[in-house]
């Protein structure tokens, strides 16, 4: 018997690769064989983890975990195959968020979706990253075993060299705010600026927004963006493009507060790495954002720039309120450990290895 992972495309050092990563490091240290293909894989990742799917020969005692993020061709051939099947679901941003900025990326979005909904009677079990996705796939019609299973986060990563260079030019006694994720349309980016506009205007003139992301495939979104900031007239706004590894870990120990306003997230990784850093999170209450919380951060049901901005000074001044969102972070943070989600992978399995 093996263990087989399948994904479209695995990439170096983003969330789902590295939960696949990660799985397949768990399921070696249980003794099982472990296979992970894609139909393209980053050339930083060892041939010796990963090969091309056109290398896979299926067999009836294999066990399929097959990753899901968008439209792929192994959707459609996953129904082909005759063993036991497991989906990873890890969401498909709604097409609508993309629409006006890249209609290829929003008509994607729409065919993944579209074909997740045609899968729902093929697999023997889902695990899904979040509460939120469990959902989704329920309002898709899914009748098979759901189970939550959240992504496993290298952690171990987050103790690297941090960059001296980004230390040494924003260590200063400004205040400083941190949104980071991909410069795309469902993350809000808008949001996170008006609310730092208001809180810069109105309590707190020396500090600055990080916004640390990419916006590959989106620079009209980023352009926009900054087009906005200037109109507002904010000051110190920091869009750091493509960042390295140990840039953005730098951009971490730097901040006092880890702002989100997104409006879709499947499960939202750097929630989590903000709790590693022990930032106090300010989040907008959407889609999976809620479950990976799990009850810490601060959450607003609504979202206003004088709102949010009033908030973030409560939250920044008011040390008794800080301390309390910090030590439920860290509780929570807890649930996220390797040795807890494998423990919690190998139970969800048990009802397909034996």
């Amino acid at each position: 018997m093996r263990i087989v992972q399948l994904y479209s495309s695995l990439s170096y050092g983003d969330a789902i690769g590295n939960d696949i990563l990660a799985l397949d490091s768990i399921i070696k240290a249980k003794g099982y064989e472990s296979k992970i293909y894609a139909e393209y894989i980053d050339k930083r990742i060892s041939p010796d983890l990963a090969s091309d799917f056109s290398n896979y020969k299926p067999e009836k005692s294999d066990i399929i975990l097959l990753h899901v993020g968008g439209a792929s061709k192994l959707n459609k051939w996953i129904k082909t195959v005759n063993c036991k099947k497991i989906m990873v679901y890890h969401n498909i941003t709604p097409p609508d968020f993309f629409k006006e900025y890249s209609p290829k990326s929003a008509s994607y979005c729409q065919r993944g979706l579209e074909e997740v909904e045609d899968l729902k009677d093929t697999f023997d079990m889902v695990l899904a990253v979040s509460d939120f996705n469990r959902q989704n796939l329920i309002d898709m019609g899914y009748k098979c075993e759901i189970k939550v299973l959240p992504i496993l986060i290298p952690f171990d990563d987050y103790k690297k060299e941090v960059s001296a260079e980004i230390i040494e030019k924003y260590q200063d006694d400004y205040t400083n705010i941190i949104f980071l994720g991909r410069i795309v349309p469902n993350k809000k980016h808008q949001d996170v600026i008006a609310a730092f506009n208001f809180y810069q205007k109105n309590y707190n003139p020396k500090s600055r927004l990080f916004l640390v992301g990419n916006p590959r495939d989106f620079e009209n979104y980023g352009e926009k963006l900054r087009e906005y900031t200037k109109k507002l007239e904010v000051e110190n706004v920091v869009f750091t493009g493509h960042t390295k590894f140990n840039e953005i870990l730098a951009y971490y120990k730097l901040s006092d507060l880890f702002l989100c306003q997104s409006e879709h997230e499947g499960f939202c990784v750097p929630l989590v790495e903000a709790m590693y850093f022990n930032l106090p999170i300010l989040a907008y209450a959407s889609s999976a954002i809620p479950s990976t919380l799990g009850g810490s951060g601060f959450l607003l049901k609504e979202k206003t720039p004088a709102l949010t901005a009033g908030v973030m000074n409560r939250i920044l001044t008011d040390n008794s309120l800080k301390n309390t969102i910090l030590e439920n972070q860290s509780e929570r943070l807890s649930d996220f450990s390797h040795e807890k989600v494998a423990e919690l992978f190998w139970k969800h399995m048990e009802s397909i290895l034996f």
